[in-house]
């Protein structure tokens, strides 16, 4: 007979035990865990019923004056549902968001431009107002249309344009500029050439 017999016999049932009390720990834990994300859940869906039905007043009071300028990415797909993006600057404008760039990948928007300018009454393309983005405007909102091409379009004018004025002083006598491509030289370019410098 084997004396180590018992001793093994012990610590394998004292093994099983620490398993299976493992197991309900793991089971008690997560059981805890699914009625707490229950109860938050349930929680912000009232929440947002009671929003909604007008009975809390969360959202209603968004302060809109400190958005100086606010930029939207919509998805290509998206952009050609022009009704619902002049839908969307509608309710921007309602709650007072004047300056606005919509951006969408493939440039749909900027094809359909005219259509949702002629939809809104009182929004005007960011190139015909000649002050600066200010944080209110009460009589107009302002738009700019951008897409992929046009980080490229405008990194070549103002390239461009700087080239064309060294050309112009060095066939004038003048002396052609060291420094040809400095940030501040580029982002004035930028802004002679109608395109603003992020």
């Amino acid at each position: 007979m084997d004396l180590n017999y018992p001793a093994r016999k012990f610590s394998r049932s004292l093994l099983t035990m620490g398993n299976v009390g493992l197991q309900l720990l793991w089971y008690f834990l997560h059981i805890l865990l699914s009625i707490w994300y229950s109860i938050l859940s349930i929680r912000c869906f009232v929440e947002s019923c009671f929003i909604t039905c007008g009975v809390l007043e969360k959202y209603k009071s968004l302060n809109t004056a400190k958005l100086r300028y606010l930029a939207i990415v919509i998805e290509s797909e998206d952009a050609h549902q022009t009704k619902k993006v002049v839908k969307l600057l509608q309710w921007l404008d309602s709650i007072g968001v004047k300056n606005i760039c919509l951006y969408d990948m493939n440039g749909v928007l900027k094809k359909s431009k005219e259509s949702i300018f002629g939809k809104l009454r009182n929004a005007k393309p960011i190139e015909e107002v000649n002050e600066a983005v200010t944080p209110h405007v009460p009589d107009h909102m302002t738009l700019e249309f951008v897409s992929f091409a046009d980080g490229k379009e405008a990194m070549v004018k103002a390239a461009n344009f700087i080239f064309v004025e060294n050309l112009k002083r060095q066939n004038f006598g003048g002396e052609i500029d060291g420094q040809v491509m400095s940030e501040p030289l580029l982002n004035e370019a930028l802004k002679v050439v109608g395109l603003f410098a992020f």
